[in-house]
């Protein structure tokens, strides 16, 4: 009886001694009430201020509070934009590097390709970016292959001319202004001059190196053309303004690559909406916050396209816009 006593008395010591072995583990963690979350540091590098990057950041910020990534909170956000300096934009870039940030959000080519030159080790996700593969910051859009993933804002380019057709019929000469220097534009005329012909258009290119070019671009295809696209270029988008002058004081259309243009003064697009951009960017940057490898993260493009058309633009170009063009339109600005 003794020893079937003793053996039953081993046996619950052993049981307890089990379960405080997963208990002792426990033991080593901080108390409930210390135990916070990693911050996530976050850097956002964006080459120019102007509504649709700015927009983009935006969705992506918002996406990423509502996600439970609040900054101030679990999230530290350091951004910097390079004021449209290239020189700027590498030292933000190398900065970002040095730091050893646990997450990039690269806003434009410029910048998305600043920051995989200094680093092949931190996740960047892109946004903004026309043409990752031809910016070699990705080996395919399905299969990134790098530690670049994130979204593409490959322009609609010959459906937005198409617009140009169904807005101003009587257009036979279209101006095209952008960078030359800037890939994600070289890639939007390239297509544009493949399109135009289809559509009994003849383009005129205006080129800038400086945002104080613009509105001399601009006013050099006064008299030639009779309408102007504006692909989504960084630079001549930063300077919109002087674009607008000179077209509305000659009654020429202004059609631009996404919806902040429109909102800013521009006739029309049917295109990209920035901030819907930024809000799917975040998706990705959650993936690889989950331990998903960006190499293996398909980059995205935009969810559909919207017609937007502002109606006080067409009034100062002197445009009438048909009912059949506003029920088409997904906005129109009033």
């Amino acid at each position: 009886m003794k020893k079937l006593l003793m053996m039953v008395l081993v046996f619950v010591i052993a049981i307890t001694l089990a379960g405080c072995g997963g208990g002792g583990e426990k033991a080593e963690q901080p108390p409930a009430d210390q135990q916070e979350s990693k911050q996530v540091q976050l850097g956002i590098i964006q080459i120019v201020e102007h509504p649709a990057l700015d927009a983009s950041r935006q969705g992506f910020l918002d996406v990423m509070a509502e996600s439970g990534y609040k900054d101030g909170e679990n999230l530290v956000v350091d951004y910097q934009s390079a004021q449209g300096d290239q020189s700027i934009l590498q030292s933000i870039a190398n900065k970002f590097a040095e730091d050893k940030k646990d997450l990039i959000l690269a806003i434009a080519t410029p910048s998305a390709m600043a920051m995989a030159n200094e680093t092949t080790e931190i996740p960047i996700v892109i946004t903004a970016v026309t043409d990752p593969v031809e910016a070699k910051l990705v080996d395919s859009l399905e299969k990134p292959g790098t530690n670049v993933t994130g979204t593409t804002d490959m322009n609609p380019v010959a459906d937005q001319l198409a617009l140009i057709k169904e807005l101003v019929p009587e257009a036979k000469n279209v101006g095209i202004i952008y960078n030359s220097s800037e890939v994600n534009s070289e890639v939007q005329v390239k297509i544009a001059r493949q399109a135009a012909p289809d559509l009994g258009f003849t383009l005129h290119e205006a080129t800038v190196t400086a945002s104080n070019e613009v509105m001399q671009a601009t006013q050099s295809l006064m008299g030639k053309v009779d309408a102007i696209y504006l692909p989504t270029d960084n630079m001549v988008i930063s300077s919109l303004s002087a674009v607008l002058q000179i077209a509305e004081e000659n009654k020429i259309p202004v059609i631009a690559g996404e919806s902040n243009s429109v909102e800013e003064g521009a006739l029309a697009t049917l295109g990209i909406d920035y901030y819907k951009l930024g809000c799917q960017t975040a998706e990705s940057a959650l993936r690889v916050l989950n331990g998903e490898n960006p190499a293996d993260i398909a980059v995205e493009a935009q969810k559909g396209a919207d017609i937007v058309i502002n109606l006080q633009a067409a009034e100062r170009f002197g445009i009438t816009i048909s009912d059949e063009m506003k029920a088409k339109a997904t906005q129109v600005i009033e």
